[in-house]
């Protein structure tokens, strides 16, 4: 993301990325690298952290409820173990959010949006109405589909309720690429959630029934 001063570059990829990321950078011809911030923790969004910061070392932001499981100090949800994912000494926590209007960091503003991860966030361009948005969802031929990997799913669903806030004209995911007036299409998904949770509860009430009728055997 060009910004009067700089740079700011969302997410890093793998870890082999680094360096077509920094000759992009380069080639954007905007100034030079002045802040990471990422979306959460994950490795294929930190791994080419190391090898950008041996080239261009600048500070590096992510949410203060994402940092412990990035560090490796907490297992993410799902997970059976903690795994550092990131060296400990080079997170920051994002700018804390003032009284009224979200957090700011360079041109960005910061949404936090759990669900996916403990502490995922977006990142929205208000110039440009670009919304940043990681693994909040995934995409597949411009049409949004639920983000893979996701241990609270229906958290997930309410946290994309920003969309309808702001309305983006574009939408970049990490897994599926640009996605179009995305806001149009949560109500669809949500329909589908909905759907979904009725057709497991029926299945639920089924079994039930069925080891009910067992135990009276």
């Amino acid at each position: 993301m060009a910004e009067p001063d700089g740079v700011t570059l969302v997410d890093t990829g793998l870890s082999m990325m680094a360096g077509a990321i920094l000759q992009e950078i380069d080639r954007m011809n905007a100034g030079p690298l002045k802040r990471i911030v990422l979306t959460h923790g994950h490795a294929d969004h930190v791994g080419g952290l190391k090898r950008i910061l041996a080239q261009r070392p600048v500070p590096v932001y992510m949410h203060e409820r994402e940092i412990p499981y990035a560090e490796g100090d907490l297992a993410y949800p799902g997970k059976s173990q903690a795994r550092a994912h990131v060296e400990k000494g080079i997170l920051q926590p994002l700018p804390a959010a003032p009284k009224h209007g979200p957090a700011r960091i360079g041109e960005l503003d910061v949404y936090f949006t759990p669900g996916h991860s403990p502490g995922h966030v977006v990142y929205w361009h208000g110039a440009d109405k670009v919304l940043l948005a990681g693994d909040l969802f995934n995409a597949k031929r411009g049409r949004l589909i639920p983000p893979r990997f996701t241990p609270d799913p229906e958290l997930a669903l309410q946290s994309a309720g920003v969309l309808r806030d702001f309305d983006p004209e574009r939408m970049q995911v990490c897994h599926g690429g640009t996605v179009y007036r995305p806001a149009g299409q949560l109500d669809d998904l949500e329909r589908e959630a909905e759907a979904s949770r009725l057709a497991q509860a029926r299945l639920q009430e089924m079994r039930d029934k069925r080891n009910s009728k067992k135990s009276r055997r």
